[in-house]
């Protein structure tokens, strides 16, 4: 008997940067106009609770939107089409909805605020307001613009999101719904890892990915850079390059730190059919640890790391955050509480006496408990 392949629909996100030119003025007018018509509904939302104390109805607050653009004075609001107005209003009304939930269950939480112009970065367009042309060109409104097209887009354009950066340059995201053929879970070598602060990855099987420390490397740069921007008079053309000049420091060891996740992440799903993992409160870690945890950019990994596994078939299992894989002896399996203490990087296990390695016991912990799940599931 034939073996059916089921197709399933997947999104994917393709960007590209569009070249450098005097008519993306007009673009870069357009996301000023959305800052302002953000800034416009934070003040409504605000304006409305301090008056009734409820929230404010989204269809309500469109509405109002549409009367304002005939006064002259909201006239800024006809610079973007009025699907990238509506989503602005759909993007405020997720955030306070989600505000008052975390207020619900005592979750840390501030509602949405107010955005400088120039550091609001994006609108969103659905079906209407662009189109697509030959020879790597889109077309806003009566303008067309070119762009650095690297490879063909598949699939069904759903939103275009218009987005700039701090360095002024322009990048469009193309949100694709396309049907694949479904990828089926591969059968292979098993691995842990434990996540480091002096290796990214510890591995059950001893083969640990060390990380560059991109931001580390180039510290010594980024503080000199930083003392010739401070040195310079504001609103002066010099402070504005030196600004630059910073900015582009932060872009390239964010590629860098991008490159290297992707390519890692490439190469432990060709090896491994089960990657496991430890789900990590790196909010928390962040506080405790600093500047390194965010260096290391950990969940921006495994984000890359899950999408890499759905298309080679491997399966990437997160274990509870609270299970404490540093502390059971691997061999035996006594509990040591006196591993809490993060400056005990060994230890000889009371039980077996057997001599262990903070983190390779704990990445081989790691890898047990994600095969109990995986069978389980």
């Amino acid at each position: 008997s034939k073996t059916k392949i089921r197709m399933v629909k997947k999104m994917k996100t393709y960007c590209f940067k569009l070249y450098q030119s005097k008519r993306n003025r007009k673009l870069h007018k357009q996301i000023n106009a959305a800052g302002l018509i953000y800034n416009h509904c934070i003040a409504i939302h605000k304006r409305y609770w301090k008056l009734y104390h409820k929230s404010l109805n989204i269809y309500v607050l469109q509405k109002h939107l549409t009367k304002l653009k005939k006064i002259p004075k909201f006239s800024y609001m006809k610079e973007i089409g009025s699907q990238a107005v509506q989503d602005i209003t759909q993007r405020i009304d997720r955030a306070y909805k989600l505000f008052f939930r975390n207020l619900k269950h005592n979750v840390r939480t501030a509602p949405p605020s107010f955005k400088k112009i120039r550091k609001y970065k994006s609108f969103t367009l659905k079906q209407a307001g662009w189109k697509l042309l030959e020879n790597n060109t889109i077309r806003f409104g009566k303008q067309n613009y070119r762009y650095f097209k690297s490879r063909e887009i598949q699939g069904e354009v759903k939103t275009i999101t218009v987005k700039r950066d701090t360095l002024g340059d322009i990048y469009l995201y193309f949100v694709c719904e396309t049907k694949e053929n479904e990828v089926l879970i591969r059968t292979g070598k098993s691995v842990g890892f434990d996540f480091g602060l002096k290796k990214f990855l510890n591995s059950s099987d001893e083969e640990d990915i060390i990380s560059p420390l991109f931001f580390k490397q180039n510290r010594n740069k980024i503080t000199s850079a930083s003392r010739k921007l401070s040195r310079k008079q504001k609103g002066s053309k010099n402070r504005k390059k030196a600004k630059l000049g910073l900015a582009r420091l932060h872009k390239r060891i964010a590629n860098q730190r991008n490159d290297f996740h992707w390519k890692t992440a490439q190469y432990l799903v060709g090896k491994y059919a089960l990657i496991c993992l430890e789900d990590l409160n790196l909010k928390a870690m962040q506080k405790r640890f600093g500047r390194k945890i965010g260096d290391l950019g950990f969940a921006d990994f495994v984000n890359k790391l899950k999408y890499e596994a759905s298309k080679a078939g491997s399966s990437v299992i997160e274990i509870d955050r609270f299970y404490p894989s540093s502390q059971i002896c691997s061999n035996c399996g006594y509990q040591n509480k006196e591993t809490k203490d993060l400056k005990l990087r060994e230890w000889d296990c009371p039980e077996c006496g057997i001599h262990h390695d903070r983190d390779i016991n704990a990445a081989i912990n790691i890898l047990r408990e994600g095969e109990r799940i995986f069978l389980a599931s």
